[in-house]
């Protein structure tokens, strides 16, 4: 099974498990029917950025589309990701990305759940990121960490930068 049928799948799966309709999963995470049904039939690659949104609508942390065991990159504006583990104990999900930011290229991201936060080691390079209205320089060896349950941003200023990228939902209580 090939990224776009893996998501999709799974995306259709997570809407119907929660009694949402496609049209309803729409409107919450902003994405047009038609590139919905799309996604969710395989036949449209999803992009860092839908994933994100339509992960947010459903309240699921973005492991919950994609395996660390089939590990596939994902593209954004500005980032490569690839889910390279995810962790989940009674307290939060966390989950593990190998990551290139794209020189020249921001990608600016929505904020997450409540409570989620991300941290970052820049392992070559150098990036701007963090919390958009204060993003950090950070040069190779460098590390940060910030509450990713506002909007923030990436970017690689002077050439791409690698990294890693660990990102820790807290577990939404009902």
């Amino acid at each position: 099974m090939g990224l776009a049928d893996q998501v999709g799948h799974r995306v259709r799966e997570l809407r119907k498990e929660q009694g949402v309709s496609l049209s309803e999963l729409a409107r919450r995470s902003a994405i047009g029917k038609g590139t919905l049904s799309e996604l969710e039939s395989g036949r449209r690659n999803p992009t860092l950025e839908t994933l994100y949104a339509l992960t947010r609508a459903l309240g699921v942390p973005l492991s919950g589309v994609l395996s660390a065991a089939d590990p596939a990159r994902i593209s954004g504006e500005a980032v490569d990701a690839v889910l390279m583990d995810r962790t989940e104990d009674a307290d939060a999900v966390t989950e593990v990305f190998r990551i290139r930011i794209r020189a020249d290229a921001l990608q600016e991201s929505a904020a997450h759940a409540p409570g989620t936060e991300e941290r970052i080691v820049v392992l070559t390079g150098t990036a701007r990121v963090g919390p958009a209205s204060s993003p950090l320089l950070l040069h190779a060896g460098e590390q940060t960490a910030w509450p990713a349950d506002v909007p923030h941003v990436y970017e690689a200023p002077s050439g791409d930068a690698e990294a890693v990228l660990f990102v820790r939902y807290p577990v939404q209580r009902h």
